[in-house]
């Protein structure tokens, strides 16, 4: 049996020792890809993003309508393209539209440009899936009101259904695309991984991250502040090779917390379980989980 989601009852699992602030949240991710002047230009075209900066090989793109650096793209020329039976690595980016209205537009453009896509109704978002053209995973999303999340005792409820497009339609007020609007931000990260286990000892117990979502065939979603989740892994491609130097893929994510002490206290809790950390000049943090990702960890700006 479900309930709706009260916004003062205690939900998901918290970590043992460290767990990260209320505040923390995605910030921008990095990608290596084959060719520069293709992916800015299907980012562009697809998402709305725009080039902020690009130099030596490097590109950082934002919302069209907003400032903020969401993806920074790295020129790896020959990077081998993701196989149809995936990697060990990215699963996908979650682009999150600020509002239901944005979405609908997004998903309009995304069909006027004939453009292959998946959706899926998750209950606390609603979905649309792409590839980017290095293979690589593209969501673009909208969160339900929190209020009409549900749970199961401690548990958030997810769910994979169908998207209900003609409900959808009915938030879309036709006006033209110009681009993802002000406020589009990274709303998660979702990883293939090897081992569920792995992924408990070091984003829930070491890093911090609250356990969400735990009963979902083959993947669990954590997340900070009660959030639905920030990070997705599953094992549903546990057997693929591991994405290396070679390929398009992530080379890092990262997580935005309140200030440089949040940083410290997270780099100090990783390190604690043994696992890699290097800690950088402005302040951030990189930690390395058992799959060879990285997540950096940065304070947000004061």
């Amino acid at each position: 049996m479900t309930t709706p989601v009260p916004h003062d009852a205690p939900l998901g699992l918290q970590p043992p020792f460290h767990r990260l602030p209320d505040a923390t949240r995605c910030g921008p991710v990095t990608l290596a890809v084959a060719s520069l002047d293709r992916s800015t230009a299907w980012y562009a075209r697809t998402l709305g993003f725009a080039v902020r900066e690009r130099s030596d090989g490097v590109a950082t793109m934002g919302a069209a309508h907003d400032d903020a650096v969401l993806l920074v793209l790295h020129e790896q020329p020959g990077a081998v393209p993701v196989p149809r039976g995936g990697r060990i690595g990215l699963f996908h980016v979650a682009w999150r539209m600020p509002t239901r209205t944005d979405f609908a537009r997004l998903v309009r453009h995304v069909a006027d440009l004939g453009m292959p896509a998946a959706s899926s109704d998750h209950h606390v978002s609603e979905a649309l899936y792409l590839a980017d053209p290095d293979g690589l995973g593209v969501e673009v999303c909208c969160d339900r009101p929190r209020a009409q999340w549900r749970r199961s005792g401690r548990e958030l409820v997810m769910v994979t259904e169908p998207l209900d497009v003609a409900a959808l339609r009915e938030h879309d007020d036709f006006t033209p695309w110009t681009g993802a609007p002000a406020g589009t931000d990274v709303g998660h990260v979702h990883l293939a991984v090897g081992d569920l286990d792995a992924v408990r000892a070091f984003h829930f117990a070491a890093l911090g991250l609250d356990l969400m979502v735990w009963r979902y065939p083959g993947a669990l979603f954590l997340a900070a502040g009660g959030y639905h989740h920030h990070l997705g892994a599953n094992t549903w491609h546990a057997r693929a090779p591991r994405a290396d130097a070679g390929d398009a893929r992530l080379l890092e994510w990262s997580l935005v917390l309140p200030d440089h002490a949040a940083v410290r206290a997270a780099a100090d809790s990783v390190a604690s379980y043994r696992y890699a950390v290097t800690r950088h000049a402005d302040g951030s943090a990189t930690c390395t989980d058992p799959f060879g990702i990285v997540v950096r960890l940065v304070p947000a700006p004061s």
